[in-house]
């Protein structure tokens, strides 16, 4: 294998020389950047992208930290992300923190990003002020995405969460339910990121508009997956007096209720309307109604509003302000678990 020091020895230069005349740099005169090229390809010498990144002060890499990458949103997410990247030359290096606090207090530290990585994204994970000064220290571009997780100077991509808990709360009023309940995700998880509380302040403020008081009983926490869902709704069915619907806030939870009202005899829509939000890839499959989300869009957007700097790009005039959030759209998809109550 031809190494640079063989192609220094031909053209009659040090390896330093070779380098800069390599990466196009301005300190080599013309004759000795030609003589280079020449002994380089006739050598066949092909430069190591990775070496020629890490001589230019760049690692070519970018961390993404995601609180579990197991979860649709998180997963759909990382993969547009990486699509991105490697289009534009670069690696993702992944952090997942799997839900447990001492892999953020590890994979956050300075000492495992330092040198490592030339950016930093965060997918909806929560940040405590010792992670935020950790950062900052970095002096590292940055970007987060999904509500609540904010960085002073970075961007972020993300929906309107309370807005789209009002339309799938709206969208249940219209249908003519008025006893309807709310799963949302646990407060107590020390990694929950925050979308859960949004969207429960969207679907009380829906109620108050229809001029419905929110009734506690009616709203139950647990975790933020099919599981949490499914505990969820059998906690809300063991209170009595069932609702009419019930929005979930996620599509996972969504497919834990489906399931816990089926167990339990209701039918739905006939029985319990129910919605959720995402648009996960198995709602179309199971007939959920769910807000649509456009999860891809906002990993492929973040990753752009990353890399842009790092190519001496600009994105002002597309988004404003850095530390301005990006909101992409959401939608109703309406499917057949959502129905006008049942007359009695």
């Amino acid at each position: 294998m031809t190494r640079i020091d063989d192609v220094a020895r031909l053209a009659g230069v040090s390896t330093a020389t070779v380098s800069r005349a390599l990466r196009g740099l301005p300190t080599v005169s013309a004759a000795t950047r030609r003589r280079v090229l020449a002994a380089a390809e006739q050598l066949q010498y092909a430069v190591s992208p990775s070496a020629s990144r890490l001589a230019g002060g760049r690692t070519g890499a970018i961390a993404v930290v995601v609180p579990r990458i197991t979860r649709w949103f998180f997963g759909v997410v990382v993969e547009a992300v990486e699509d991105f990247l490697h289009q534009c030359g670069y690696d993702l290096l992944l952090h997942n923190l799997g839900g447990r606090e001492q892999n953020r207090q590890r994979l956050l530290h300075p000492a495992n990003l330092h040198k490592r990585v030339d950016g930093v994204m965060l997918v909806a994970t929560p940040l405590r002020p010792a992670d935020l000064t950790a950062l900052t220290r970095l002096d590292l571009p940055g970007v987060t995405v999904s509500s609540g997780t904010d960085v002073p100077g970075w961007p972020c991509v993300r929906i309107d969460d309370v807005a789209a808990a009002r339309l799938a709360t709206r969208h249940l009023l219209d249908l003519g339910h008025r006893r309807i309940a709310h799963i949302s995700g646990d407060p107590d998880d020390e990694l929950a990121f925050t979308a859960h509380l949004d969207r429960r302040r969207g679907y009380q403020e829906a109620l108050r508009a229809a001029g419905l008081r929110p009734d506690p009983t009616l709203d139950v926490e647990s975790g933020f997956d099919i599981a949490g869902g499914t505990r969820a709704t059998e906690e809300l069915l063991r209170r009595g007096d069932p609702p009419t619907a019930i929005f979930a806030a996620c599509d996972e939870m969504a497919m834990g209720a489906l399931t816990a009202l089926r167990d339990a005899g209701l039918r739905v829509p006939q029985d319990v309307s129910l919605i959720g939000i995402d648009d996960h890839a198995l709602s179309g499959v199971l007939g959920l109604s769910t807000i649509a989300q456009p999860a891809a869009e906002q990993g492929r957007l973040a990753a752009e509003m990353l890399i842009d700097p790092l190519r001496g790009r600009t994105r002002a005039a597309d988004c404003g302000a850095n530390d301005l959030p990006v909101i992409l759209p959401t939608r109703l998809v309406v499917r057949d678990s959502t129905a006008p109550p049942r007359a009695n």
